[in-house]
């Protein structure tokens, strides 16, 4: 595969993985430190969000009464039944396996993936997508403390059914086994928060008409948490109404100079 250079001295072919390692090259030099930094910025706050989420993590009683009352909630509000949607993955493999390995999978990988991405192509557009990230991620912490509550595939006397645990394909142990898993940190759904950020960072980074198709990511994950039993519909009304409170409040409390000019350089030219 090959790319075509138009204009100047170097017009010609070159090859796309010659191209990407230099274009890599240019916008890191001189970054290193930098680098350090954001890794230890977000492994001290991802090891403080997963040692915050243990304290409510054997709340049972707690966190099934709220799955109830969350039911009641969404029944009043009019919202269709969760299992509505599950019933499109139970008894079909061929949507079901898929549909567990991207619950499992993509959560993190895309994450990991757009924030790399942007840092190192878009610096100033990975800022505010990572101060967004830390404040829907901080205030999801608050949630699981305040309101612990059990996720629908707890609740089989409703009809629900783990979706994974049939496909032998769960990611969480029994419930009380240990571990650094809080099950009981449904509300609010960090997948759907985390995909529409990441979705809306990449659209505004880019340019195109395809971009926009970006936006399946959070729609199929809306789908997949439900439908797996991981998730009701209102832990993603309330994931996405945290987003948009961020989203409203960063520019008042992070100057837009400091998005756009802080020490990661100045805005690159699109």
């Amino acid at each position: 595969m090959v790319a075509v250079g138009l204009g100047g001295p170097g017009v010609g072919l070159r090859m796309v993985p010659e191209v990407v390692v230099e274009r890599m090259r240019t916008a890191l030099r001189g970054r290193g430190g930098e680098a350090i930094g954001q890794l230890a910025l977000i492994t001290v706050l991802y090891l403080a969000y997963k040692m915050g989420r243990m304290i409510t993590a054997d709340d049972s009683a707690h966190a099934l009464d709220n799955a109830h009352e969350i039911l009641g909630v969404e029944h009043r509000l009019g919202l269709p039944g969760e299992t509505a949607v599950q019933s499109l993955f139970v008894g079909h493999d061929w949507l079901a396996v898929p549909a567990n390995f991207y619950y499992a999978t993509a959560h993190f990988t895309v994450a990991v993936g757009v924030l790399l991405w942007l840092w190192v192509f878009r610096p100033e557009h990975y800022r505010w997508t990572r101060n967004l990230m830390v404040v829907l991620t901080g205030a999801a912490l608050v949630v699981h403390v305040l309101m612990p509550l059990a996720p629908p595939r707890m609740l089989p006397e409703y009809g629900f059914v783990d979706l994974a645990a049939v496909h032998g394909q769960s990611v969480y142990g029994p419930v009380g086994a240990g571990g650094m898993s809080n099950q009981f940190a449904a509300m609010p759904s960090l997948h759907v928060g985390w995909a529409l950020l990441l979705a809306f960072a990449v659209v505004a980074a880019t340019r195109g008409r395809w971009r926009w198709l970006l936006l399946a990511h959070p729609v199929l994950t809306l789908l997949v948490v439900v439908g797996t039993g991981n998730h009701y519909w209102l832990d993603a009304v309330v994931a996405i109404t945290l987003l948009g409170l961020a989203a409203l409040l960063h520019p008042v409390v992070v100057p837009a100079s400091a998005t756009a000019w802080g020490r990661m350089g100045a805005v690159q030219p699109k």
